[in-house]
């Protein structure tokens, strides 16, 4: 990692890259989340050699972040690696302490009551716990686990019927379609992702755009 931390100061610095100079936390959101969109798509390839690749990306932008906020003094690489070991010991008191569980179910519900306690068990606005950079798809079914929304495939059919042909109606029935893979167990971001590769692999080379 030092290797790396040190390429990056290498390349930030005068005489460096100009590019890489100008980059600050706000201009590099763009990357952190395709690099990371890119990282998934090797998992799903299945070669192991390209997962490597990418994730050699990610962790590309944790070093880069973390050059800048070391320039402005505001934290370093070792603080980023320091909470996040913190925070695994000190969620895992059944590994690192002396806490007893019976599975994996309470390992989050442990997991979750900790980290209430670490926020001093105030209470958080749903908007600020779901990460607004998430897809659609999967914001809305973070939404609907905080509101308890359940659906069924009868709910659709009738959000259907009454939607109207605008956005909103669109809105009204793509949430009812996630409430409905919820139900089943499916991500429906992971389900629609995967049909789009597959419509994307069957169009021909060269196919145009409508």
């Amino acid at each position: 990692m030092q290797d790396l931390l040190n390429t990056m100061r290498r390349l930030r610095a005068p005489g460096g890259c100009p590019w890489d100079a100008e980059q600050t936390h706000t201009s590099l959101r763009p990357y952190l989340l395709e690099e990371a969109a890119e990282a998934v798509d090797a998992i799903d390839g299945g070669c192991p050699a390209d997962l490597a690749g990418e994730l050699g990306d990610v962790l590309l932008q944790v070093a880069f972040h973390s050059v800048i906020a070391e320039e402005a003094g505001t934290f370093g690489y070792a603080d980023v690696e320091g909470s996040i070991v913190e925070k695994l010991v000190r969620r895992h008191p059944h590994v690192f302490g002396t806490t007893q569980v019976s599975g994996s179910a309470e390992v989050v519900s442990n997991w979750q009551a900790i980290k209430a306690a670490e926020q001093g068990s105030r209470p958080r606005r749903a908007v600020d716990r779901v990460p607004s950079a998430l897809g659609a798809l999967a914001r809305e079914a973070a939404a609907q686990r905080l509101a308890d929304v359940t659906g069924n495939r009868d709910h659709i059919s009738g959000v259907l019927e009454a939607a109207a042909d605008t956005p909103q109606g669109v809105a009204d029935v793509l949430a009812a379609v996630v409430a409905w893979a919820r139900a089943l167990g499916v991500d429906a971001e992971l389900a629609l992702r995967d049909h789009t590769t597959r419509t994307l692999e069957a169009l021909p080379d060269g196919a145009a755009a409508p």
